[in-house]
């Protein structure tokens, strides 16, 4: 049986954990947040991005086909490629 797209997607943000990435998420009405942090947990539905944002650490959490849909869109500050999709 062949492997379900977002399962493939969540095999690529679990090899991500720990690194550097940027964040770009879709808020609606041209609103949109850009931000820097660490890719810090993966579970079943979701993944954890911990940002440090005016000297606060706070975490924000995505779904899977957040990337999916290009909602979210995470890139490696490594090597700038794409994750996801």
């Amino acid at each position: 049986m062949e492997e379900n797209v977002l399962d493939k997607i969540k095999e690529e943000v679990k090899s991500f954990v720990g690194q550097r990435v940027s964040v770009k998420a879709n808020r609606g009405r041209r609103k949109a947040i850009e931000k820097e942090g660490v890719l810090e947990k993966t579970h079943e539905n979701v993944f954890i991005v911990r940002i440090k944002d005016h000297n606060q650490i706070r975490r924000l959490s995505y779904t899977y086909s957040d990337l999916l849909t290009d909602n979210v869109i995470i890139k490696s500050k490594d090597d700038e490629s794409k994750i996801g999709v």
